[in-house]
């Protein structure tokens, strides 16, 4: 039995949920949001709630219910808060600065690394050495917070690179004579 499935989802002030061909949409003063339903499962949208139950007990069911469940959690809030990822860059000379609807890194490489900003996203750098990324789709912010990390990780002998502003670097000790 899913413990995360049986909890209903609440749905705040200014937020609609509908159900629409087989999908569910969610809008909400920062937009909106749809997930395709599995036939597997069976939603109910009742008293500013929305519930979710198995069709059946099979295998499929079961591990699509808390799942869904989840996901229609992380819409309702991404339509209403959104979500956020800082990232920290480190290291000497290393900058960013977002130049019309690009992200231009300087990270130590021989050339400027440019990162283009999708629509639905929105990127901001308060400092020179801080990235914020803000969107409404939870999975969304967090790939591409994870493609800017990729551009160059923190290493773990000077901990220099991207990193998220909560993450903590295992350092290494260096070589010994």
């Amino acid at each position: 039995m899913s413990r995360v499935g049986k909890n209903p989802v609440q749905i705040p002030q200014g937020v609609q949920v509908s159900l629409k061909d087989g999908k569910i949409v969610v809008k909400g003063k920062r937009g909106e949001l749809s997930l395709p339903v599995s036939e597997h499962i069976e939603t109910v949208i009742e008293d500013n709630q929305v519930t979710v139950k198995p069709k059946d007990d099979g295998v499929a069911a079961r591990t699509m219910w808390g799942t869904t469940r989840a996901l229609i959690a992380n819409m309702v809030k991404g339509v209403s808060e959104g979500y956020t990822k800082a990232l920290e860059i480190t290291g000497t000379g290393f900058r960013a600065a977002v130049q019309g609807s690009n992200l231009v890194m300087n990270l130590g490489y021989s050339h400027d690394v440019v990162y283009p900003i999708p629509s639905d996203i929105k990127i901001t750098t308060p400092r020179p050495t801080a990235i914020v990324v803000e969107g409404n789709d939870k999975q969304r912010v967090g790939q591409i917070a994870l493609d800017i990390r990729n551009f160059r990780k923190p290493e773990p002998y000077k901990g220099k690179g991207v990193r998220y502003e909560d993450e903590i670097i295992r350092r290494k000790e260096g070589k010994k004579k």
